[in-house]
């Protein structure tokens, strides 16, 4: 088993650069099943998950070429399509969660597309009705084999459609675009994702020419083609990993600067950390966190009131970085009631946190009240293992500001989200190391 051993109380300084975004590699990923030509992807991170798709891809018969790090040519001119009937796709697919999201590219170019149940974090119930239910409507047959939870659609033609989603699904929403870009006539999709990392996606579809409208709102028509071809496409910077740096630098009172964020793609997150009373200074792309020695004070509401921090689709605040924002008000100055709504599993990493000495209420699966030391106690160093990538990550800032040294066992699910994370806090100054028990 892979373990952290972190010596923490230590103050960090310098830059840091964030890498690709995960949640929007596995979207573009799968895009390249679109087409026969040559599509050439830049900022890829290189972590777990991604890793395993780009595997997965050449399973399929992509023709996958590393060009330098975080860049790679992918072409999809001879897929093996007997593979998705293998044993082996079985294990390979569902080892993965964004491996449902091949199913859209294969069922529009191929007219059938096959997946396991995937797998990935253990956060709470994912369900993927939202994906096939938009296939359907497109045209498709489903079906769905119990023994094995191995998922099926076919269909001979796709024909667009209107549709109103019953969740504003990411991946979703993704998979149903992916699926629609190859449809004959026109699809409208309502309560559509409208993340930066879906509007990249459509973005670059429209390169390889698709015909998307409405990107950016909740409302996406689109007007089928009868094929692709290749392009393009760099990787926005990860805005998860943006807010965990945040929270880094806030927890271990560390003067930080976050290299090349996209501002204009983070929607809330500066405002909500901002709402915490931590200070961000927008340096051209880049977010400098000044030390703050005098801790950081949450601001209530007008009326006084306790403050509430929730996550909601875009451009609400991501439900990803509220683990982080958790472990930051452990201590803030002042009150928090954390609520996540989305996911009933994701909260109950806060056991490992009280026994760091955080003052947490966990007032049911999807609510947290969190009474912040204000620097006055810091956290004790403990020993703990990771339950998914999002609190793995929490827990890890929480160690780095604790007093002592913790241990964190089962760092492959941090390492599934964030790319050599342990070489690149050595490199602000962390004490880190990475060890075999």
């Amino acid at each position: 088993m892979k373990t952290f051993k972190i010596e923490g109380g230590h103050q960090l300084k310098g830059s840091i650069q964030p890498q690709g975004a995960k949640n929007e590699a596995l979207q573009i990923l799968c895009a390249v099943l679109l087409s026969p030509e040559k599509i050439t992807i830049h900022n890829i991170p290189e972590i777990i998950d991604v890793n395993k798709l780009i595997i997965l891809l050449g399973k399929l018969g992509v023709k996958v070429n590393k060009l330098a790090k975080g860049s790679y040519s992918f072409q999809s001119d001879e897929i093996n399509l007997e593979y998705l009937e293998t044993e082996a796709f079985k294990v390979d697919g569902r080892g993965l969660r964004g491996s449902i999201m091949i199913v859209g590219p294969l069922l529009a170019r191929f007219g059938k597309g096959y997946i396991p149940k995937p797998g990935g974090d253990k956060i709470g119930r994912r369900r993927l009705d939202t994906h096939f239910e938009g296939f359907i409507k497109l045209g498709a047959s489903f079906r769905y084999n119990r023994e094995d939870h191995f998922y099926g659609v076919e269909a001979k033609e796709l024909k667009g459609t209107y549709m109103l989603l019953d969740e504003a699904s990411v991946t979703g929403t993704a998979n149903i675009v992916m699926a629609a870009v190859l449809a004959t006539g026109t699809t409208t999709i309502y309560n559509a994702a409208c993340e930066p990392y879906l509007q990249q996606l459509c973005k670059m579809l429209n390169r390889m020419g698709a015909k998307i409208s409405g990107i950016g709102s909740n409302m996406l028509t689109i007007e089928g083609v009868n094929n692709l071809g290749g392009t393009e496409h760099t990787m926005l910077p990860d805005m998860i990993e943006i807010g965990s740096w945040i929270g880094l630098a806030a927890m271990t009172k560390s003067e930080l600067t976050i290299k090349n964020v996209s501002w204009d793609n983070l929607g809330v997150i500066p405002s909500v950390f901002r709402k915490l009373g931590i200070t961000l200074e927008r340096k051209g792309d880049d977010i400098y966190i000044p030390s703050h020695t005098n801790g950081y004070e949450v601001q209530n509401y007008i009326d006084g009131s306790i403050l509430t921090i929730s996550d909601a689709p875009w451009p609400g605040f991501t439900p990803d970085l509220l683990s982080i924002i958790l472990v930051v008000a452990t201590q803030a100055r002042g009150s928090v009631l954390i609520h996540q709504k989305m996911f009933e599993s994701r909260l109950f990493f806060v056991d490992k946190l009280i026994d760091m000495g955080a003052k947490i209420i966990l007032c049911d699966p999807h609510r947290a009240s969190v009474i912040g030391h204000d620097f006055k106690s810091t956290l004790k160093a403990t020993t703990m293992t990771s339950p998914d990538i999002r609190a793995g990550v929490s827990l890890l800032i929480a160690a780095l500001s604790a007093k002592g040294t913790s241990i964190i066992h089962n760092i492959e699910q941090i390492d599934r989200g964030y790319e050599n994370i342990d070489d690149r806090l050595r490199a602000i100054g962390a004490k880190i190391e990475r060890i075999d028990l």
